[in-house]
């Protein structure tokens, strides 16, 4: 296969990721990349051996060699360069969240045309266990389901020396806080357990911020959640049930299962398989290269906008009720 010559926007936390999967990699050839501070971006490309440096994402949209540009910036400036990759003839591959709201990704879509576009919140969908518990799902073996469930805790520890990046716990950069940031994955996790059949009706949520005196753990001015938990009714009476939170006075616990007529299955989402740590470090890479194959093969990638856009509907009616204080349909 023809390697996919691609560049990533954005050479902080999570854009080297994004980089690494080209070094010897026969589907993939990092071309350029760009960020608004020049020597994050110099180094970068030096670490990862790109030919061109950009200092505005816009020019390297524009560069005629790149085939697939890659969002890895604060969710509030993607949206507009997606639709600047997509005027441009480009492909997308979009970190996450995909974007700050369900109406983004509809514009999206819309513009999207016979390019391909992917999202980032599907990593766990490709660990090895997944699949497997997926294709027992499929089999039937757990009769009808009645709950879905997802219960998370990351407990307080002492202050960090260095903060969390500025964007992750304020809404006007990143659409929302911990919910954005974890919750597209445990609903992409667990959607993709049921092959992706359940049929959101009616939300209940509540959100919470940090506790006071836990403040210091996060960047002054972040004014997002850190803590959420939902009821979602899907078609049919099957019942999601998701709650995670952070920097919280709680032990650590993780725990999703699926409770069905005949049976269950319990899941740890992070779990190393049996297959070993190997298994996790390639599900990390394999939106890069499923997006890669669908774009030489002429097909949809695995990591559509279109199972975005139903995480980031869900998304949306957990905060429209937590901010009502009410039941919302979704």
């Amino acid at each position: 296969m023809q390697r996919v010559k691609y560049g990533v926007i954005g050479c902080g936390v999570i854009g080297p990721t994004h980089m690494k999967p080209s070094l010897g990699s026969d589907r993939l050839e990092l071309v350029a990349v760009a960020d608004l501070i020049p020597e994050r971006a110099e180094r970068a490309a030096a670490t990862y051996q790109a030919a061109r440096v950009y200092h505005d994402g816009l020019d390297l949209i524009r560069d005629p060699a790149i085939e697939l540009v890659v969002l890895a910036m604060p969710a509030c400036h993607r949206r507009a360069l997606a639709l600047a990759a997509f005027a441009a003839g480009k492909h997308v591959l979009i970190e996450k969240p995909v974007a700050m709201n369900a109406q983004d990704v509809r514009d999206l879509i819309a513009a999207r045309g016979r390019l391909k576009a992917a999202c980032c919140s599907s990593r766990y969908r490709f660990i090895t266990h997944h699949r497997i518990a997926a294709d027992v799902v499929a089999s039937g073996a757990l009769g009808e389901l009645r709950t879905v469930y997802m219960r998370s805790f990351f407990p307080a520890a002492p202050p960090p020396s260095s903060p969390k990046p500025e964007w992750r716990l304020k809404r006007a950069l990143n659409g929302g806080g911990f919910l954005m940031n974890w919750g597209c994955y445990d609903l992409d996790y667990l959607l993709g357990l049921t092959g992706w059949k359940l049929q959101p009706k009616r939300v209940f949520a509540q959100t919470w911020p940090v506790a006071p005196h836990l403040l210091a753990h996060l960047p002054p001015g972040s004014d997002a959640e850190t803590h959420y938990t939902a009821l979602v009714r899907c078609e049919g009476g099957t019942m999601l049930s998701l709650e995670r939170g952070e920097y919280m006075a709680i032990a650590q616990e993780s725990a999703w299962q699926l409770v069905g007529t005949k049976g269950s299955l319990r899941l740890t989402m992070t779990a190393v398989t049996a297959a070993g740590p190997q298994a996790q470090k390639g599900a990390k890479n394999w939106k890069q290269i499923d997006l890669a194959a669908a774009i030489r093969e002429d097909r949809e990638p695995l990591t559509s906008l279109e199972k975005a856009l139903v995480v980031q509907t869900i998304t949306d009616a957990i905060y429209a009720s937590a901010a009502r204080g009410d039941a919302v349909d979704c």
